[in-house]
């Protein structure tokens, strides 16, 4: 790399240091490229920062709270006096963020990659800018890769204040715990949200427009996820809309007429659009598909030879998993290497109460594509380990072909993110029925649960009866 007093010149540069640009970064140096990685924020992008890693902090936290002073607990003989100190948690969830972000930084040192603090535009196909706090610095490049990410959608009616009106960025600058708080919304963020928020102790009421949750999953999985949702204490309004607000009163549109719900804090949790305004993407050769997100092949190349493109700003689901994944082949393909971006099944996962985790295609999708489907089907509350642990809400499902091959597995209950890799495996290694129910799974276990919805759907399952055939 060559560096200059105010220009540089090297094989890559990455824009956006978030999951998939610093593994992007990563990836290329270890094949010996020159990487330069540009970052305006903070190392490890949204996810990092005000995603994924500080939001699961809180979960954990308020599943701790939440689980010691349960009805449930008692029953063990646990009766613990709780007391939560938001500000000690909001401490130790940064330091939880910080340290990872450190060791993303650490990571990307050793690794010989050089990293430029600022904000990225493109000059032309083969240059760009980058305006830092000493000025502007002009970077030459022989590839470049964007991985810009996402930035907060907002709804009209509904503008951002960030102070009563905020967003999920927002979230992590509380310093203290709302008392009555409102979510609008019904995707994941919204979910995770007021389960979180209400196990710490907020009187959370969730908005929806829609007239269920989580549309894109099954309606099984959200007719148990709304109904513990409700158990535990969030009041739902769905088919509902906040027509305006007055001080501290929300006037919301709901089925059975205008209701007036008190607040603190509405949390708008409307999703996120692609960060790509500021990119000068004119000057290049690259173009944008009709939903607005980067056109690329399967390598994660643009239209521009020059240019790739990876992460939540191409076509996809907005998930890291899957940035980290294109980051690689990006930066391989980019180094000569054949690399493409052919994965099968991308895993999702809701860090609700019960936890959801998809993969693959639900029942409807495989019978819509021409399949003639089997489906097992294991609730928890068969499970030795769940009733142990009194987690036996929620089930695990597998559809496959008839010939069964696994096409699909969703799981809705406790621990269903640490189960998916599983089904997740199958598919990609094109795994019959017959492969998970033969693998043994050790006891007692939530595993278990996954060999024995490959059993029910051939006929076999042990701790099951279905009756007789």
């Amino acid at each position: 790399m060559v560096m200059g007093q105010l220009s540089t010149e090297t094989d890559l540069v990455i824009i956006g240091a978030g999951p998939g640009g610093y593994t992007a970064a990563i990836r290329a140096a270890q094949l010996g490229l020159d990487v330069l990685l540009v970052e305006k924020n903070y190392f490890g992008g949204t996810c990092t920062n005000v995603g994924c890693i500080p939001s699961k902090a809180m979960i954990h936290a308020a599943d701790v709270k939440f689980e010691a002073e349960s009805d449930w607990a008692k029953e063990m003989g646990i009766d613990a006096k709780i007391a939560l100190n938001f500000a000690q948690t909001k401490k130790w969830r940064d330091n939880v963020v910080l340290e990872l972000r450190k060791g993303i930084e650490t990571l990307c040192k050793l690794r010989g990659v050089d990293t430029l603090k600022g904000e990225a535009f493109f000059t032309s196909s083969n240059t760009l800018s980058v305006e830092t706090e000493t000025g502007i610095r002009a970077v030459t490049f022989k590839k470049a890769i964007i991985a810009t990410g996402t930035k907060i959608k907002a709804i009209p009616n509904l503008p951002y204040d960030h102070q009563k009106i905020i967003s999920s960025d927002d979230v992590f600058s509380l310093t203290e715990l709302p008392k009555n708080l409102i979510v609008v919304g019904g995707g994941y963020i919204a979910v995770e949200m007021a389960n979180l928020f209400m196990k710490l102790g907020s009187n959370v009421t969730l908005i929806h427009r829609g007239d269920r949750l989580l549309k894109t999953m099954e309606p099984e999985i959200t007719e148990i996820l709304h109904r513990m949702m409700s158990e535990y204490g969030t009041s739902m309004l769905l088919n509902s809309e906040i027509t305006k607000t007055d001080g501290n009163i929300a006037y919301v549109r709901t089925p059975e007429g205008e209701k007036k719900i008190e607040f603190d804090k509405i949390l708008v949790a409307a999703g996120r659009s692609p960060n790509l305004a500021n990119l000068n993407l004119d000057k290049t050769k690259v173009t944008l598909n009709s939903d607005g997100l980067i056109t690329v092949n399967k390598s994660m190349q643009t239209t521009d030879e020059n240019i790739f493109a990876i992460g939540d700003i191409v076509p996809g689901p907005q998930l890291a998993h899957k940035a980290f994944k294109e980051g690689k082949v990006a930066a391989e393909a980019i180094s000569g290497l054949k690399s493409e971006f052919d994965t099968l099944a991308i895993p999702m996962v809701v860090f609700s109460d019960p936890e959801i985790a998809v993969v693959g295609l639900s029942e409807k999708e495989a019978i819509d594509r021409g399949y003639k489907v089997k489906v097992g089907k294991m609730p928890f509350s068969a499970s030795g380990k769940a009733r142990s642990i009194n987690k036996t809400d929620g089930f695990v499902k597998i559809v496959s072909t008839s010939e069964g091959v696994i096409l699909g597995v969703h799981i809705v209950g406790y621990g269903a993110g640490n189960l998916i890799g599983e089904g997740t495996l199958a598919i990609e290694m094109a795994a019959l029925l017959e492969d998970l129910a033969a693998t043994i799974h050790p006891h007692p276990t939530l595993p278990e649960a996954l060999g024995e919805a490959a059993e029910d759907a051939l006929g076999t399952v042990i701790h099951l009866y279905r009756g007789k055939k």
